[in-house]
């Protein structure tokens, strides 16, 4: 994602620091504290412009979201509509999703979401990919019993490696959508990506895995 460059994005970050965790490694293992309640804690890697998370945290008022993002410019986006709805349930995080185990104990998180993630279509680059199996044992360590990975891509290529790479890691594949917005699938909750995607006719893929004995 390449996104204009914004000098006062830093400074919006580090004035909110009740809805930013300028210091996610500092919360290991207490994330909830950072909570109005105690609930079950659900992260997106990769959160963008911060449209799903957002709406999550409002669709679903039981559970606790943070949204993980890499760029400051992108985050400081997801920020601002966080600050426009006040979400009590939600938090932001800016880091690189390959330290999770450093921000998140061992079973701190429910679920995991994995939105229109960048393909890194060269073979050399594979292990960026965050269906990589370099992530999946991240995800396997800080997701609880019964945690689920829910993966959502118009990327056909990265759904088939995904897919493979859920499978070949152990993983129990139990739903696959080939095409969600022609399924029966309620109450889904479309990425700036997915509505830009979706409206020039390409089909969105969907899975939702977990680890055995998870």
């Amino acid at each position: 994602m390449r996104v204009r460059n914004k000098p006062w994005a830093k400074d919006r970050i580090e004035e909110n620091p009740q809805y930013v965790a300028t210091n996610p490694t500092e919360w290991h293992g207490k994330w909830q504290q950072r909570f109005e309640k105690n609930q079950p804690l659900h992260i997106e890697v990769g959160t963008g412009k911060g449209r799903f998370i957002t709406e999550m945290a409002k669709a679903h008022p039981e559970i606790n979201y943070i949204g993980i993002e890499l760029q400051m410019n992108v985050l400081v986006m997801a920020l601002d509509k966080l600050l426009e709805e006040q979400l009590p349930n939600l938090q932001l995080i800016l880091v690189d999703g390959q330290h999770l185990t450093e921000i998140f104990d061992k079973g701190e998180v429910s679920q995991v979401y994995l939105n229109f993630s960048d393909p890194w279509p060269k073979t050399r680059h594979a292990k960026r990919r965050l269906t990589h199996e370099n992530f999946l044992k991240l995800y396997e360590q800080i997701l609880k019993p019964n945690g689920q990975i829910h993966f959502k891509t118009d990327n056909r290529g990265l759904f088939e490696y995904s897919l493979a790479s859920f499978s070949q890691y152990g993983l129990i594949l139990n739903q696959v959508w080939l095409d969600l917005h022609q399924s029966d699938f309620e109450g889904n909750i479309m990425t700036e990506y997915e509505e830009k995607f979706s409206k020039k006719g390409q089909p969105i893929y969907r899975v939702e895995a977990c680890f055995p004995n998870k």
